[in-house]
């Protein structure tokens, strides 16, 4: 199959798994299916030895001996191919991590691989971190570059430093030192931790990231065992994470901060006027505004709230409380964005309430006539910078904008739309900015503490690749309502803007991490800015954000010591109370290739490489990206079958236990629309999932590579409470035009109804007698009185709930004109593009794994 072209099309696959079938031949291999069983009647190269089935021979097909085997199910006659259902599956893989390491997870042990994402475990903290907060791509690190350069499996962290906790679990402590601030180590900085030593009676401890030893003004008895009398005592000596309340020299101008705000910046032109998103707004503003995020241990929030709106000019409000009704300030001459009102712009919704809701009614009445369609973007976005620098506080915007900001001013762009260069060597043309402004007011923004989240509603392009810059740099994101309409999406909006304002979020951030000798974080992806080589400048960062960090040898191991690192996010909590979160997590070594083969986490690997990949695409040639990923999967499985597999026959695939899944994975990933989204989908489609990659973590990135599959037609409705039934593996084999099915990846949710569907069940979720009547133009289910409507549609909600955003219904009837948008999210199927199905690719893998080894 050497003529494989594995550039290709669409989206990609999930969770990590364990199970089926052992590579690592271990005491838990299942027994080897016999050769009947995979031969189907098909000639073998080689007798099956044990691991997975040999790979037929290669059939010549139409177009010569590099053509792709047909697909079983699209070529009846060529039914003696690979059985897909031998292929190591995610869905088996999770439920095997489900049963076998769900419960308690405690973090004692240092190198310990945590149970898969999928899985439901709870963690008890006893010295590392959860992996919630940081997931390493390998718990056994090599000791020396060469074995790392021969494995070819990076060494990468993917960080979420303010995930969400679940129930059972404690939130990180929050420990005050007082006037003396954080203890350090006096050399590298590191935080006090779990891996500090003391010596010298409890005088001084020793720092193992950087072996320097520290005088303790912290001072306290030893015990016995050298360890404190007292640290059962003290989070930050038995606790993987913690919180330090930092110092005035921990803050900007050594002042503590304010609370942070958040600025509501609403483009009032036609459109936005015309599509209902205004009078949306302001009819909700009271209800999102009381979501506003609660610090631990406080009452109620006292974050305050502003209001911009703009058009070809800039409009600041006074809501000041003791005003009569709101005042209004317009700033004409956009070149000088300047803030024009001092007090009383940014209040809290208590003080100001009838004021705000005052404000709200006049809005849109003022705007309501409107024919203004030229717009500006980036001067409303400085006016926001503006009046929160005004306020000396940090926060965000959430700006609300409609269309390519063609007006004359600063940030004016010209349209660029072309999207035939996607999917060909030109397409960095249109997916790198087309000027640099928004990139320096991002940066401006960074500078202030200033985080900018864009919610667009475009009916045309837009560009996302250049305004999504300022979200990009500022640790902010992209949401997107493409020909919004209020009635319609009205409500999925509203959820959205809600969960977006209520999480857990760390304002003007700064995060930098620490590792013990011999090995230095050296590139760093994801939403932020850094003006050294070091620091992650990020002027926000919520539960729902991860970045992404390599590490690299510059130094051999010793493979007593193991690698110890620490990740510190210094920021500004919702109540404005500067602090610091401190990430521990410890490693062991190993000189032992099959040590790191069997300690990884093939999901943390794909969500590294997926944001890596997706950075290239900035600078190099879309190809070249995507064979690199398959070269480096060949190379990390060579080397496994090479070092590490018990010796047999050249014609078995043999994958090593905890990344069997690694080429299911690799083949979603290049499939995925944010690697190969071709002229088949817009170019501000396009941007926004690279951006979506960039900032997803990796319970995300697992449902967004491989999309949920769940089928519905054997619901039991009498069930309480409702739950959503497992899904099946991601292919159209799974699927039958008796059933009803949801697919959904985070981004996108399909309904897909088989025309064969019972009539009964479409009777009671749809309240028409066939499939065929159904109003598939709807975004929403009736509301019906009936147990199986009421538990179809709670469901979706929990579906919703699960991801970051609310996910837009989209239903789908087969054989009908959206059917081949559905089938492009069937991971495991030929793309519609000629993108290879798993079996063909796996099948490729193999080719490129026996041409490395020979």
């Amino acid at each position: 199959m050497q003529g494989m072209n594995l550039g290709a099309n669409r989206q990609y696959p999930g969770a990590p798994m364990k199970g089926v079938m052992n590579g690592d031949n271990g005491p838990h291999m299942p027994p080897p299916l016999t050769q009947q069983q995979y031969m189907n009647g098909q000639q073998m190269r080689a007798p099956p030895g044990p691991g997975y089935p040999p790979m037929p021979g290669q059939q010549p097909g139409p177009g010569g001996l590099g053509a792709y085997p047909q697909p079983a199910y699209q070529q009846p006659q060529q039914a003696k191919r690979l059985d897909p259902d031998q292929m190591p599956s995610p869905i088996q893989v999770t439920q095997d991590d489900q049963q076998n390491r769900s419960g308690i997870f405690c973090t004692n042990q240092k190198g310990l691989v945590p149970p898969l994402v999928t899985t439901n475990f709870v963690v008890q903290d006893q010295g590392n971190a959860s992996p919630r907060f940081i997931r390493s791509s390998m718990y056994n690190v090599p000791v020396s570059q060469d074995i790392m350069k021969q494995t070819a499996v990076p060494f990468s962290l993917v960080i979420s430093p303010m995930a969400r906790t679940v129930d059972q679990e404690y939130p990180p402590p929050i420990v005050n030192f007082g006037d003396l601030g954080p203890v350090r180590c006096i050399r590298c900085k590191a935080y006090m931790c779990p891996y500090m030593q003391f010596i010298d009676s409890g005088r001084r401890f020793q720092c193992l990231f950087c072996k320097a030893t520290t005088d303790a003004e912290y001072f306290q008895h030893l015990d016995h065992t050298g360890q404190r009398l007292d640290r059962f005592e003290r989070p930050e000596l038995v606790l993987g994470t913690y919180e330090f309340v930092a110092t005035p020299e921990y803050c900007r101008n050594n002042t503590l901060p304010k609370p942070p705000a958040i600025v509501f910046v609403i483009d009032v032109s036609y459109n936005n006027i015309k599509s209902g998103l205004v009078h949306l707004l302001c009819s909700q503003i009271k209800d999102i505004i009381q979501n506003l995020p609660v610090d631990q241990g406080q009452e109620k929030s006292n974050m305050r709230v502003g209001f911009i709106t703009y058009n070809s000019s800039v409009h600041f409000y006074n809501i000041k409380g003791n005003l009569a009704a709101p005042q209004m300030l317009i700033v004409g001459d956009i070149q000088e964005m300047f803030m024009p009102l001092l007090d009383g712009f940014l209040c809290t919704p208590e003080e100001s309430g009838p004021v705000i809701d005052s404000l709200m009614q006049q809005i849109p009445a003022m705007f309501g006539d409107t024919r203004e369609t030229e717009t500006i973007l980036l001067p409303a976005i400085l006016a926001g910078l503006e009046a929160l620098k005004a306020s000396d506080c940090a926060g965000k915007l959430l700006v609300f904008h409609s269309s390519l900001p063609t007006h004359e001013g600063p940030g004016k762009l010209k349209n660029r739309d072309d999207r035939k260069l996607l999917a060909t060597d030109k397409e960095k043309s249109v997916l790198t900015p087309q000027t640099q402004a928004y990139n320096q007011l991002g940066q401006d923004c960074v500078a202030a503490g200033c985080s900018v989240d864009l919610f667009i509603f475009n009916n045309a392009y837009i560009d996302v690749a250049t305004i999504g810059q300022v979200s990009r740099l500022t640790g902010g994101q992209v949401h997107k309502y493409t020909y919004f309409q209020a009635d319609v999406d009205g409500e999925r909006l509203v959820k959205d803007i809600i969960t977006d304002i209520s999480r857990p979020i760390a304002f003007d951030a700064i995060m930098r991490v620490r590792t013990s000798t011999g090995v230095r974080p050296t590139d760093f992806y994801g939403h932020f800015y850094m003006s050294n080589t070091t620091d992650m400048e990020l002027a926000a960062i919520d539960c729902d954000k991860a970045v992404a960090v390599e590490i690299k040898h510059d130094d051999k191991l010793s493979e007593e010591e193991g690698v110890y690192i620490q990740a510190a996010l210094l920021y500004t909590s919702c109540s404005g109370q500067r602090r610091l979160r401190i990430i521990n997590l410890s490693l062991k070594t190993c000189s032992q290739m099959s040590d790191l083969y069997r300690n990884c986490d093939c999901d943390t690997i794909i969500n590294y490489i997926s944001k890596q990949a997706t950075y290239k695409l900035f600078e190099h040639n879309p190809k070249a990206v995507k064979d690199n990923i398959v070269t480096r999967a060949a190379q990390i499985l060579a080397t496994y079958r090479k070092n590490c597999a018990s010796p047999s026959s050249a014609g078995q695939l043999i994958l090593p236990e905890c990344m069997k899944l690694l080429p299911l994975y690799v083949n979603c990933l290049l499939k995925s629309d944010a690697l190969s989204g071709g002229s088949d989908m817009t170019l501000d489609d396009r941007s926004y999932v690279m951006q979506e990659v960039m900032i997803m973590d990796i319970p995300t990135s697992v449902n967004y590579f491989y999309p949920r599959l769940i089928p519905l037609i054997d619901l039991d409705p009498t069930q309480d409470p409702v739950e959503i039934p497992p899904p099946i593996r991601c292919t159209i084999d799974k699927m039958n035009e008796q059933g009803v099915y949801i697919l959904e990846n985070g981004i996108h949710m399909f309904l897909w109804i088989g025309l064969g569907a019972s009539p009964d069940f479409i009777q009671k979720v749809f309240g028409v007698p066939s499939a065929i009547q159904v109003d598939i133009e709807k975004v929403a289910l009736p509301e019906l009185d009936t147990p199986l409507s009421v538990a179809v549609r709670t469901i979706i909600d929990d579906i919703r709930t699960q991801r970051h955003k609310c996910m837009r219904l989209t239903i789908v009837r087969q054989r009908e004109k959206l059917e081949p948008v559905f089938k492009h999210f069937l991971a495991e199927d030929r793309g519609t593009d000629g993108s290879p199905s798993y079996v063909d690719f796996l099948i490729h893998m193999h080719k490129e794994i026996r041409a490395l080894l020979s």
